[in-house]
């Protein structure tokens, strides 16, 4: 692995990312704000704080991503993988492709704002 990309607090809003390699990147308190994302791998990320509002975030990687705090309101999500991503006071409000199956793979906690009728769920084990 590696040395972990550092873009904590970057200002990438609008930016077109879409099917870039940022696995284990540091995008913690980012503004990622209406920024194309689809198909990007973001495996063990860290957005914790980051601004996704109305990210397109359609089929992108973010198993084991740290999302605590970030604002994903009106983000894309369909298709997207979150697998074990820690959710814990998110904003998911309005977020679009949004399943419940995706929500029980993922972990949360009750500060965690999902659209009405989805619950989030409590993940597995990180494996590695």
């Amino acid at each position: 692995m590696g040395q972990r990309a550092d873009l904590r607090s970057a200002n990438l809003h609008k930016a077109d990312l879409a099917e870039a390699q940022l696995e284990w990147a540091d995008l913690s308190a980012a503004d990622l704000s209406e920024a194309t994302l689809s198909g990007t791998d973001l495996e063990d990320a860290n957005l914790h704080g980051a601004d996704l509002h109305k990210a397109d975030l359609a089929g992108a990687d973010l198993r084991w991503a740290d999302l605590a705090e970030a604002d994903l309101s009106g983000a894309n999500l369909e298709g997207a993988d979150l697998t074990d991503a820690d959710l814990s006071g998110a904003n998911l409000t309005s977020a679009k492709g949004l399943t419940q199956e995706a929500l029980d793979a993922a972990q949360g906690d009750a500060s965690t704002r999902l659209p009405e009728g989805l619950a989030v769920g409590s993940g597995g084990k990180k494996p590695h």
